[in-house]
């Protein structure tokens, strides 16, 4: 009996990875951080999704699309006050995201998908996009976050005024994804109201443009912002699979143009 041919690139021979480059035009990266999730979730919370929802894609897809090598590490300076989290440089993360793409370009593929979990690495995936439009000319890079493709779903749940990092929508999807990894006795509160910050730190906030980058621990004494004891596997549930669905279509759409 012949073996499913894997959806990951890391565990096919030398001579599968050949036949995919011919047989599955896109490669998907997923990438994350290292970094503090409050005192109830991983440090690699933000990798785990990615990569969940990473194979949940490549599987819909049937054969189309492979998963290439995770970046494990991300942007996450922010975040350094708390123990455990390890960050890169904005210079480091778009040296690894190129050099992963020129090897991956190197063997033929010619579309590459970043699917991040973490906010933190957006502005250098877009720096790293505009700059592979004059080195890679013949070379397709999306990339695409997580949660804020959902953004209708997390408004539909019990949420708190301030809510986000490691709030009730990051957790739920920890509880639909990899719940043996959530310590659900230790779920607690951050900041929950824009009053308990000072106007600085809710300016920081408010969303849209002008924006101001801060400190987390300036923002929340646990790392957390909102109330992830209100996160339910279903909602968690609820998002992923909005998440999915988007990047799946917009990406049939890309294969077929």
């Amino acid at each position: 009996m012949s073996r499913q041919r894997p959806v990951r690139l890391g565990e096919m021979t030398t001579l599968e990875a050949a036949e995919a480059v011919q047989a599955s035009p896109l490669i998907i990266i997923p990438a994350g951080a290292f970094e503090q999730h409050g005192p109830g979730m991983p440090m690699a919370t933000d990798t785990i999704r990615a990569e969940h929802v990473a194979e949940l894609v490549a599987l819909e897809l049937a054969g189309s699309a492979v998963i290439g090598p995770s970046v494990p590490v991300g942007v996450s300076p922010h975040h350094l006050a708390f123990a455990g989290t390890v960050t890169l440089t904005t210079t480091t993360l778009a040296a690894v995201v190129r050099e992963y793409t020129d090897s991956l370009h190197r063997h033929g593929w010619r579309k590459i998908l970043v699917i991040t979990g973490h906010g933190g690495n957006n502005a250098t995936l877009t720096t790293v996009a505009q700059d592979l439009l004059t080195t890679h000319p013949d070379l397709q890079f999306a990339w695409t976050p997580l949660t804020s493709l959902a953004a209708d779903v997390v408004a539909g749940m019990r949420v708190s005024e301030v809510h986000g990092h490691s709030g009730e929508a990051e957790t739920a999807q920890m509880l639909h994804l990899a719940s043996h990894l959530v310590h659900t006795e230790r779920l607690a509160p951050g900041t929950t109201h824009a009053g308990e910050l000072d106007p600085i730190h809710r300016l920081s906030l408010r969303g849209g443009h002008p924006t101001l980058t801060v400190r987390y621990d300036r923002l929340s004494p646990n790392g957390v912002l909102g109330d992830p004891r209100n996160a339910t596997r279903e909602d968690g549930r609820a998002i992923v699979d909005a998440a999915v669905a988007r990047i799946v279509a917009f990406t049939r759409t890309w294969l077929d143009a």
